[in-house]
């Protein structure tokens, strides 16, 4: 599996609760439709723009880092594109938390092999 990263911006007018509920079914979508395994979930809050996005200087941002195939990505764009909440968002994959984890269990599967050999 692949490892994935999606932000996506809320229009700060909602509610908070209702925020946290537009959130927390971005990760059950990600969960159920793409079968993806959350690794974590960020909530920022309200934050200050860089740029008015759709005349708001301010928005609700959340990260999730997630894994999965890559297969079924173009369903999670039309979930942000229909609805009008979210102000904007981006996923793209991360190859360098892939590398950093290959190399990573590279290093235990060689102090595993090294162990067995001074047995």
């Amino acid at each position: 599996m692949r490892i994935y990263e999606t932000m996506f911006i809320i229009k700060p007018d909602i509610a908070e609760e209702e925020r946290e509920k537009i959130a927390n079914g971005v990760v059950e979508f990600l969960k159920e439709k793409l079968n993806a395994q959350i690794d974590n979930v960020d909530r920022w809050g309200i934050r200050k723009t860089a740029y008015p996005l759709k005349k708001y200087n301010e928005a609700d941002y959340t990260v999730v880092y997630f894994r999965a195939t890559g297969e079924n990505l173009n369903e999670l764009e039309m979930y942000f594109k229909v609805r009008p909440e979210f102000l904007r968002w981006q996923t793209f994959r991360r190859i360098d938390l892939e590398k950093k984890e290959r190399k990573t269990a590279k290093k235990v599967e060689t102090v595993e092999n090294t162990e067995k050999v001074e047995e």
